[in-house]
């Protein structure tokens, strides 16, 4: 998900990656190099990212019930990967780009059909909601 990697394939990576391990610094009374950081970020933004997940899912099941109620979040989350997909058309590549325009698209698409009036988003088949309809009449909640 959002871990990082690095390849040291070569001995200019292998150099680079040596000098994250080794390079320690003093920081709010820690000490701490380069590569914790760089481990760090990576593990609370896969963090992160899978909280997104759950609350866009969540997201998802209430817009069938109160529609227009939840349009302030989906364009508060559509401007974040509209800003992210920036950010990645920046400093990084392809891939996650082509992943933060096709979310962004989406958002957009439930921002407008979760317009003011609609009393929610019908759909023929739930597969959308947590936990599914026949798993919740079989099992208490």
């Amino acid at each position: 998900m959002g871990m990082p990697w690095t390849p040291a394939t070569g001995p200019q990576e292998a150099a680079v990656l040596d000098a994250m391990k080794t390079a320690r610094f003093a920081t709010m009374g820690t000490v701490r190099t380069y590569l914790d950081f760089y481990f760090g970020f990576g593990a609370a933004i896969s963090g992160y990212l899978a909280l997104q997940a759950i609350v866009l899912w969540q997201l998802a099941s209430l817009a069938k019930s109160v529609a227009n109620q939840v349009r302030p979040l989906i364009a508060a989350l559509f401007a974040s990967f509209v800003v992210n997909a920036i950010l990645v058309w920046k400093y990084f590549f392809a891939v996650p780009l082509v992943f933060a325009i096709a979310i962004a698209i989406c958002l957009a698409a439930a921002f407008i059909s979760a317009r003011p009036g609609k009393t929610g988003i019908e759909t023929r088949y739930n597969f959308i909601s947590w936990p599914p309809a026949r798993w919740a009449r079989r099992h208490v909640l």
